[in-house]
């Protein structure tokens, strides 16, 4: 799952950042107005944790503009400003939680699995798809509530592909989404293809009825037997 966390305070920046990544996200970062606003309309991002004072704009004016995109990330306004008025604003405007600093960072990654939840699956604790069970709050998988032993990796793959079933991805928007915006700048994505090798390998031994499907020149397709 990607984050991005827009925040112009460093030091409060660089613990998200820090705290996010040992909990397993894709961490993104934004200090401004200008450079949030260009990653929120080239990137998709599974929870944005938006200030709303930046120092060259308002977060409340990005996620007007990230609605106007018909954009679908979620979104936790964080604020050192704990007024009615903008907690209303904020959640009128669309964003799915409001945090107000100072917080715990165990609170913030529990709002953060809450509305993802929430808007991913409806709720639920899991997500299943034929025989094949994944608890993104455990990052565990199980098939035929047998566990099997999954690298970081190909879990973060199998999650984007089980909360998309039937879909048609592209080799960018997985590789951005599993390893982070910086990846669009690499040669080429081998690497993809070796990692979804050993996925497959390790859900057809487990007896998976899912299976990712290769669409020629396009990218994958989870399927469900």
């Amino acid at each position: 799952m990607k984050i991005l966390i827009v925040e112009d305070e460093p030091s409060l920046k660089e613990i998200m950042e820090r705290y996010l990544t040992q909990e397993r996200y894709i961490v993104e970062t934004a200090e401004t107005y200008v450079d949030a606003m260009r990653k929120m309309e080239d990137y998709d991002y599974s929870c944005i944790l938006l200030d709303i004072m930046l120092p060259d704009g308002s977060g409340l004016s990005l996620l007007k503009n990230l609605k106007a995109l018909n954009k679908k990330d979620n979104v936790i306004i964080i604020s050192a400003k704990d007024s009615v008025d903008d907690k209303v604003a904020g959640l009128e405007l669309g964003a799915d939680d409001y945090l107000t600093k100072p917080f715990d960072l165990s609170e913030l990654n529990a709002r953060i699995k809450s509305v993802i939840r929430r808007n991913q699956v409806g709720g639920q604790l899991s997500i299943v798809l034929g025989n094949v069970k994944l608890y993104p709050d455990k990052f565990e998988v199980h098939v035929n509530e047998t566990p099997i032993e999954l690298l970081r990796k190909e879990y973060d793959i199998l999650h984007f592909f089980m909360i998309r079933p039937g879909y048609l991805v592209n080799k960018t928007n997985l590789a951005e989404s599993v390893w982070g915006d910086h990846i669009d700048q690499v040669d080429n994505f081998d690497f993809i293809y070796a990692q979804i090798k050993n996925l497959r390998k390790k859900l057809k031994e487990a007896g998976a009825s899912i299976e990712i499907k290769s669409v020629y020149g396009l990218g994958y397709r989870l399927i469900a037997e």
